[in-house]
């Protein structure tokens, strides 16, 4: 009996640990949608999320640390809210425009959001990994319909990423804005390969999957309303 009691005493301590974290890092999400990442201070974290600032260093080494777990959680979130759409294609050169164009549009929409997620992502690997290996594997089924490129699908990867984190910071910072997506999206297709042609077939396929989204959305909103 006592060995199940001590059990559960250490469930019950990492599931509180687990609570805690998560207050910290939600905390720090609402300050930095508030104001810049660089003013924010550790006293700032504690107090909007209520705790202790003893607690911080439990779980964090310093605002760096707590920083890239916002930005990890932010893009993990975001990327298990694309799987569904993402697994539905099966052109993987579709999927990687796919997938950048969401970034952008969520970029566009959140500046805060773009900052941390631009910010942290470029900066500390281990920051939204599953999504990196998800991307890898999309550019090396892609990389094989592109050989006379001759790029590896490491090095495609690496530039997609360096092409979307930038224009993640300049969404961010208000230096590029929606009306720039096409023209972003296009250019980061030619840069692992991609031809004029399929470039532009690509794009108007993203164009008439966002019109049947808004069409679909709009469908169930009309819906809503007929049913009250």
């Amino acid at each position: 009996m006592a060995n199940v009691n001590l059990n559960r005493r250490a469930e019950i301590g990492r599931e509180k640990s687990a609570k805690t974290r998560a207050q910290l890092i939600a905390a720090a999400h609402s300050l930095f949608r508030r104001q810049a990442v660089e003013s924010v201070t550790v006293d700032d974290v504690v107090r909007e999320a209520g705790l202790a600032k003893g607690t911080f260093y439990v779980h964090f080494d310093d605002l760096h640390d707590l920083t890239s777990a916002v930005a990890d959680d932010l893009i993990k979130t975001f990327d298990e809210l694309l799987q569904p759409a993402r697994l539905s294609l099966e052109d993987p050169v579709m999927r990687i425009a796919f997938g950048c164009n969401a970034f952008f549009e969520q970029a566009s929409a959140d500046p805060s959001w773009a900052a941390v997620v631009a910010r942290m992502g470029s900066s500390v690997r281990s920051v939204g990994e599953v999504a990196r290996s998800r991307l890898f594997e999309d550019v090396r089924r892609a990389s094989k319909a592109l050989r006379p490129v001759n790029l590896s699908a490491e090095v495609s990867q690496e530039i997609i990423l360096g092409i979307m984190f930038g224009v993640l910071a300049a969404l961010g910072e208000g230096r590029l804005s929606h009306r720039d997506r096409e023209e972003v999206l296009s250019a980061l297709l030619r840069a692992i390969g991609v031809g004029d042609r399929q470039a532009k077939s690509v794009l108007a396929q993203l164009s008439r999957l966002h019109r049947s989204k808004r069409t679909a959305g709009a469908g169930r909103n009309t819906s809503k309303r007929d049913s009250v």
